[in-house]
């Protein structure tokens, strides 16, 4: 995986407004306005964060006369799931070499 890309995806999550505006999508589709509102931003500002999460790959945008609306690309958050894989089987593998280490050297008197 490109280094660069997950750094990227993990900046636009990383801001509140954008991560809130993630979990609103995670519910199912919804205007800029939509978005907008719980939040307490204006329309512009947060037009500015839905495009970093768009061009992130994290949201799609789809226009319908005046009205934006996104959602979240079923592969958006797939560079945080194979990230996260990839640190649990790690873990996994440290844990079975400690495991192994400590069947291979018991401990006297134990």
């Amino acid at each position: 995986m490109e280094v660069q890309k997950l750094d990227r995806v993990f900046h636009a999550l990383a801001d509140p407004l954008r991560l809130t505006m993630v979990e609103q999508l995670s519910r199912g589709p919804a205007s800029v306005k939509e978005l907008a509102a719980p939040l307490d931003l204006a329309l512009p500002s947060a037009v500015k964060h839905l495009q970093l999460l768009e061009q992130t790959g994290i949201v799609r945008s789809n226009k319908a006369g005046r009205v934006r609306t996104y959602d979240l690309r079923p592969d958006g958050l797939a560079p945080v799931a194979d990230w996260v894989r990839r640190r649990e089987a790690a873990l996994g593998a440290a844990f079975d070499r400690l495991a192994q280490a400590m069947r291979d050297f018991p401990e006297e008197g134990a």
